[in-house]
């Protein structure tokens, strides 16, 4: 058997991958977290299996479903909120399965962030403007940020920003990287990036933390910071440019 880490995108249920979809139909178990994962994508499932919502349970719990699917030689769709490679908690459970000697793959999915820029009708990386893109989070109810990885220190760069898990403490995010970016800089939230009820808020970061109070976003949003988000006046990219195809 072998548990199917599965990225199953930002929210709409056709942003799932083909890859994906075809995996949640042949395993009998699938474990999803029910407040992140959309339940269309459990229609997928094939009839008969079992389903575990792993919203309240442990990562000991969740393993030990892993584990006795493993012993039962059935496959598990293990479904993650958007993308497998971000703040996924698949580090601990893979090095579980190692440890377990049970066999497991990844399959990547579509990223809150990709979705927020879509939604957004932006481009994160703009020619001349921003050419690094930082996925970062903050430590309020979570794991502490290590070393070095603090707003002050990443926003030094001026780099396009992307926080999740942040907008409860908009106003602190905000403050802390004006002082790099300056009051005057864009900013966006996307809360429900791709849902139907997605909401999408504009400002600057001296304004954004009142709309975001206003909107009452609470949860299931990311923070986009950054020139990119406005630039209009930028060099066309070098890769389609004549004196490139010429060469």
């Amino acid at each position: 058997m072998t548990v199917h880490f599965i990225g199953a995108g930002p929210g709409a249920a056709d942003l799932i991958t083909v890859r994906g979809q075809r995996l949640i139909a042949s395993s009998p178990v699938c474990l999803y977290a029910g407040s992140l994962v959309p339940a269309e994508l459990l229609g997928h499932c094939p009839p008969g299996a079992r389903l575990v919502d792993t919203a309240n349970l442990t990562l000991d719990e969740i393993v030990a479903e892993l584990a006795a699917a493993h012993a039962a030689g059935l496959d598990v769709a293990r479904l993650c909120s958007g993308d497998p490679s971000v703040f996924s908690a698949v580090a601990e459970q893979v090095r579980r399965l190692d440890a377990a000697g049970i066999p497991y793959d990844i399959t990547p999915g579509v990223p809150a962030f990709a979705a927020a820029a879509a939604s957004l009708r932006r481009e994160l990386t703009v020619p001349g403007v921003a050419q690094t893109v930082i996925l970062t989070r903050t430590a309020q109810r979570a794991t502490p940020m290590p070393p070095g990885e603090d707003l002050a220190t990443l926003g030094a760069s001026r780099a396009t920003i992307v926080l999740h898990l942040a907008v409860q403490r908009i106003a602190e995010v905000a403050a802390e990287l004006a002082a790099s970016y300056g009051e005057d800089c864009p900013v966006a939230v996307v809360a429900r990036a791709s849902r139907d009820d997605e909401l999408i808020l504009r400002g600057t970061l001296a304004d954004i933390a009142g709309q975001v109070a206003e909107a009452g976003i609470r949860r299931t949003a990311v923070i986009v910071a950054g020139a990119a988000l406005t630039a209009a006046q930028f060099p066309d990219s070098h890769l389609y440019s004549a004196e490139r195809c010429r060469s």
